[in-house]
């Protein structure tokens, strides 16, 4: 059921925007189906194509997004990913094992895939961060890193409100409950509404945010496989203050919840999303998201379609403070 969680909440800057103008990508130089995460993650599908070709293709993909962006005005820092042996099939979804807060810290987190465990190299974060001129005060772990029995995969579960200071998370064998009360006890956020969800093939979805996008006046949801009770207590929370759009689990199949606004560097707002997702909203719902940022569909078809994520996974945001370089 949800469980809200309250602290004290300062609401005297609600009416400041929230969307960050800075990314962490990360490069699919090993990119290819994961047998370990589709046991859970009903996105993947495999193509008949062999690695070197789907690689290939997702490079271009990367590349081509990371040039939409920057030309845009979002500031991207690229995170070197050169091999070292161990599998990375997944690494181009760096969203899933760390965050950033405006406080100047790093968070890790634990992921239940063994090979995805692989892709946690904070060295090589904050090596890329620091010669993009942003500065890490802390490094900070929630839950076991080296063994865990228990895992939060990030911004993957956890979908952050930032004005309102609320988490909401769908829970599943990635997003255990323990760890979400333990990273809000050193977040900056002061409400969790939890919730379970079933689609329609019975299973629960596997991150939040292929279901759920939220930003600073609107949300994306795929209420419709949360049960009915909870249902009500997620929505009602939402449309306090955001404009709230409904999607169909066929619309969450073509990754309309996996969306993220962003600033650019004139702070003007941005909506990135698939090309995908971009062609399964109705003109309705486009029209109501053009209210909240210019709407930027990207191709990343191969991503998406083997890798089961898609734009918003791939983008770490970055809300760390930066050196003035001038």
């Amino acid at each position: 059921m949800v469980a809200p969680i309250f602290k004290d909440t300062d609401t005297s800057s609600r009416g400041e925007s929230y969307a960050t103008n800075a990314v962490v990508m990360v490069p699919p130089v090993d990119f290819k189906f994961n047998f370990e995460t589709s046991s859970d993650n009903e996105f993947q599908q495999r193509l008949d194509l062999p690695d070197a070709e789907v690689r290939a293709k997702a490079l271009a993909e990367f590349y081509n997004m990371v040039s939409i962006l920057r030309g845009l005005g979002v500031n991207v820092t690229v995170m070197d990913y050169t091999g070292d042996g161990l599998e990375t099939p997944d690494a181009v979804f760096p969203n899933n094992w760390f965050s950033t807060n405006r406080a100047g810290d790093v968070i890790l987190f634990p992921m239940a895939c063994q090979n995805r465990r692989n892709e946690i190299r904070p060295d090589c974060l904050l090596d890329a961060l620091s010669k993009e001129g942003f500065d890490v005060s802390e490094v900070v772990t929630v839950g076991n890193m080296s063994h865990p029995t228990a895992f939060l995969e990030s911004t993957g579960v956890m979908i952050h409100d930032h004005v309102n200071r609320t988490i909401y998370a769908a829970l599943s064998d990635r997003c255990d409950k323990k760890l979400l009360l333990q990273y809000l006890d050193v977040s900056e956020f002061h409400e969790l509404l939890s919730f379970e969800t079933q689609m329609a093939s019975g299973a629960s979805v596997y991150h939040t945010n292929v279901m759920m996008a939220v930003g600073d006046g609107f949300a994306v949801i795929c209420d419709e496989i949360i049960e009915e009770f909870e249902r009500r207590r997620v929505l009602s929370t939402l449309r306090k203050t955001k404009e709230v759009i409904s999607i169909s689990e066929a619309q969450m199949g073509q990754f309309c919840g996996n969306i993220l606004q962003l600033k650019n560097d004139n702070n003007e707002h941005l909506i990135v999303m698939s090309l995908s997702a971009y062609n399964a909203f109705s003109r309705e719902q486009k029209n109501i998201l053009r209210k909240h940022g210019k709407l930027v569909p990207i191709d990343v078809t191969t991503i998406e379609t083997i890798g089961g994520g898609s734009v918003r996974c791939m983008l770490a945001e970055n809300f760390l403070p930066q050196r003035d370089c001038s």
